[in-house]
């Protein structure tokens, strides 16, 4: 790796020698611009407007230009004055905790490599400084002629150094956010975690730009003069009606590509419903089970009827929720006659004892009248 800035890091009293290198690479395929009849290169070259020439690199300086159009030519030699304490030395100002830092004022990535070796031991205390401490270094540097922030960490046994832009050039999110009032629902959220555990986690190492394979095939195929061959045809997503019946989808789609198995999904009623109806998060996602009728269906005297009955239980639900009530009727009838039966039956047995209390009562009262009148004639 070629260094882009040689300098030190200010660390109070400590200066660490160091060469700047960039800790990142592009692999983006560009591209030029070309005749496309003749495939003529297309090149930009820098013409002076007032002699209408072009100019060379030496001739050519800066310039600020004025809100009425005024050109103010600045020279290097005017730069080279102005108070710069980090032209040369990335100066620590303070150290915080990481999660202080805010992602979107990260720019570039530097390695800060070690100059010489006299920056062994200043550097390799540094670097055991922010590990022990679980912070990051904040610093103010110059680079291509202006001054910068930037944030110092470790990452493996090496310093890095992330460009940070400044707190007045990150933009407030005014008028990003939806102005319209939103209510998101438990169940929701539920279903949003739930496609968030089934995505998981992933190995950033595992990821590719796809896009740049695909071009550098193209690129192949045509080369070789050979007809590129069709990328497949992305599903077309659709309109999302229902939040619901997507973050479902969502989560079935998710396990089936971890090859996980799904749930089922809803029956055909719900999701016509969950289609044809408007975005109001109302739909149902999927059913419940039936369950199953606390009364059961009363059995029936005879085999044939039972028989009969259970199939026209299967064939049509109506018919056996009619036979159901029709049997249920037929049995208080049953209970009403056994019972009426059994009141009769009692009534006849209790006849029956008044009788014979009526005639033994008779025959007991005569017996001592006959006893009387035998003393009678004995005497």
């Amino acid at each position: 790796m070629r260094s882009i800035w040689n300098g030190a890091i200010s660390f109070g009293l400590v200066s660490i020698p160091i060469k700047l290198v960039n800790a990142t690479e592009s692999h983006s395929i560009s591209f030029r611009q070309i005749h496309t009849e003749d495939g003529g290169r297309i090149r930009y070259r820098k013409v002076c407007e007032l002699e209408e020439r072009e100019v060379s690199s030496a001739e050519i300086g800066k310039g600020y230009e004025d809100a009425d159009g005024t050109i103010i030519p600045i020279t290097d030699e005017d730069l080279s004055h102005l108070p710069l304490p980090t032209a040369k030395t990335i100066e620590i100002v303070a150290f915080v905790p990481a999660e202080r830092i805010d992602p979107l004022q990260m720019d570039a990535a530097y390695y800060l490599q070690a100059g010489g070796a006299p920056a062994a031991k200043p550097y390799t205390l540094l670097r055991e400084a922010l590990k022990r401490s679980h912070k990051v270094a904040i610093a103010k540097y110059a680079l291509r002629g202006r001054e910068r922030l930037g944030m110092l960490r470790v990452v493996g046994d090496a310093i890095a150094m992330h460009g940070l832009l400044w707190p007045d050039e990150v933009r407030a999110p005014e008028g990003v956010a939806p102005d319209t009032s939103v209510t998101v629902r438990d169940k929701e959220l539920d279903l949003a975690d739930a496609l968030m555990d089934t995505l998981g986690e992933v190995d950033l190492d595992d990821l590719h730009d796809e896009y740049r394979e695909a071009v550098e095939e193209v690129v192949a195929a045509k080369a070789a003069g050979e007809t590129p061959r069709e990328a497949p045809s992305a599903p077309s997503s659709g309109k999302v009606l229902d939040l619901m019946a997507a973050l479902e989808k969502s989560v079935r789609a998710a396990k089936e590509s971890r090859g996980e198995e799904p749930e089922p999904a809803a029956d055909s009623d719900s999701e016509a419903d969950s289609e044809s109806g408007p975005a109001s998060g109302r739909a149902k996602v999927s059913r419940l089970p039936q369950r199953k009728s606390a009364r059961s269906a009363p059995k029936q005297t005879g085999g044939k009827k039972s028989t009969s009955t259970a199939k026209k239980t299967a064939a049509a639900p109506r018919k056996s929720t009619q036979a159901a009530k029709k049997s249920t009727a037929a049995k208080s009838a049953t209970a009403a006659k056994s019972t009426s039966s059994a009141k009769s039956t009692t009534k006849k047995t209790a006849a029956k004892k008044t009788t014979a209390t009526a005639t033994a009562t008779p025959t007991a009262k005569k017996t001592p009248a006959k006893k009387t009148a035998a003393r009678k004639r004995t005497a």
